[in-house]
């Protein structure tokens, strides 16, 4: 496949090579050389773990700039939910989308919306015969890489439905089009505001056979002075909010699995959490559960590193913003589409190498494979880091993939020269 394009850079000059980022991995694709990290393209899945605990700013994610949508003719602003929970002291979320309105935007379809759409269909889409349980939300792009990466097995699971963002992105652009029969498609540009690296990838590669319609990606760090320049209360506004408690709800874990209206759920956040989950899901060691929603970022979207705010007061802000909205403005009952359309699904996954597989041929990765475990019983097991790998066994793949020189266990080597000179 052509080569996958990161959001998740590495600063080299802030880089000390202390091994924080090694340790939290959840792919192990960072190693230490020569006194710096270096990420593994083809490990890495963007959850911006490492750019959460460097301790010098070393990694950072990289988004698209506002000034990109001046080459479009008519502007759409996607505000993921993760935005209203930014502010503070917030009682209305027209505020917000008035405020994009006032920093350039020619209109704006909130993400949120879209999300109780999604919602209503994936309820749904539970009921279809023949899916294999549990369904896996397909929502968060981290946790989809991190299957098809690490848990192959799982592919099945995935529920194949299309994200809100890609589901707004179209259907503000078939308004656009409706309301201004003048423009033609390519006039029209829309713009994502996330909290997510991930979200930034997922657009740059697209997703398998489907091309992202989401034409750029701006941080919500990068958005949230030019808002509050622009949201002065007490103003004349524009009445734009058209969602409700559900999709607002899906900035926080929890909020994508209630909206099921089915209590066999399962809710995980954090990329820890969410691997011992699926872990336990390919043992087949988890009760007999309905949907997973998974979110690699801690407390769900609002802990994205491209956020402004602490998650966790970003989460009661929106609880309390949530007081003065409905349940939903966009329910689709039973009775109104048995079927759920085609635009709202997505027909494959995208196809990675595993990264647990040694070698396309299934004689040599067992060769290889024991070589690692003689070499692995050799190493002293303490998993320190100072060898450049994050643990005992990660170096004796690296050794044994030639990835790195054999003599790089410190602790090894000196055991090895104090036998020498007794």
């Amino acid at each position: 496949m052509d080569k996958y394009e990161h959001s998740v850079l590495l600063d080299r000059t802030k880089c000390t090579g202390c091994t924080s980022c090694l340790k939290h991995c959840p792919t192990e694709a960072i190693r230490i050389k020569d006194g710096h990290a270096v990420i593994n393209d083809s490990r890495c899945i963007d959850c911006g773990e490492c750019i959460r605990i460097c301790p010098h700013q070393a990694k950072k994610a990289v988004s698209g700039q506002l000034d990109n949508m001046k080459r479009f003719k008519y502007k759409i602003a996607l505000p993921a939910p993760t935005l209203y929970g930014q502010f503070d002291n917030l009682d209305d979320i027209d505020y917000v989308l008035d405020g994009l309105t006032k920093i350039g935007f020619d209109d704006v379809y909130e993400v949120s919306k879209a999300a109780e759409l999604v919602s209503a269909y994936t309820r749904k889409y539970l009921k279809t015969e023949g899916i294999k349980k549990p369904l896996i939300s397909s929502a968060c792009p981290v946790v989809v890489r991190l299957i098809e990466l690490r848990f192959p097995l799982l592919n099945e699971n995935i529920l194949h439905m299309l994200p809100p963002m890609e589901v707004a992105a179209r259907l503000a652009r078939e308004r656009a089009l409706k309301q201004h029969p003048e423009l033609k498609s390519e006039d029209i540009g829309v713009c994502f505001i996330s909290p997510c690296p991930a979200k930034v990838s997922y657009v740059k590669n697209g997703f398998a056979d489907y091309k992202s319609q989401v034409d750029e990606v701006v941080s919500i760090k990068d958005i949230y002075f030019l808002l509050i320049n622009e949201m002065s209360h007490g103003s004349d506004i524009q009445t734009l909010c058209e969602s409700g408690i559900i999709g607002i709800g899906w900035a926080s874990s929890g909020g994508e699995a209630t909206a099921i209206f089915n209590e066999n759920y399962l809710a995980a956040d954090g990329i820890e959490n969410v691997i011992h989950v699926l872990e336990q899901v390919e043992n087949g060691n988890i009760p007999q559960l309905e949907f997973i929603e998974l979110n690699a970022c801690p407390g769900g979207c609002v802990g994205g590193v491209m956020a402004m705010q602490n998650p966790f007061i970003a989460k009661a802000r929106l609880q309390s913003l949530k007081h003065t909205l409905p349940v939903s403005q966009n329910f689709i009952g039973d009775s109104d589409k048995d079927y759920i359309p085609e635009s709202y699904l997505f027909n494959e996954l995208p196809v990675y190498k595993p990264i647990n597989r040694l070698s396309d041929n299934m004689i040599e990765s067992m060769r290889m494979l024991s070589d690692i475990q003689k070499l692995r019983e050799l190493l002293p097991g303490i998993d320190c880091g100072a060898c450049g790998a994050p643990t005992c066994r990660a170096y004796a793949e690296d050794v044994i993939r030639k990835r790195t020189a054999p003599d790089g266990c410190l602790i090894l080597k000196a055991g090895e020269s104090e036998g020498e000179e007794k």
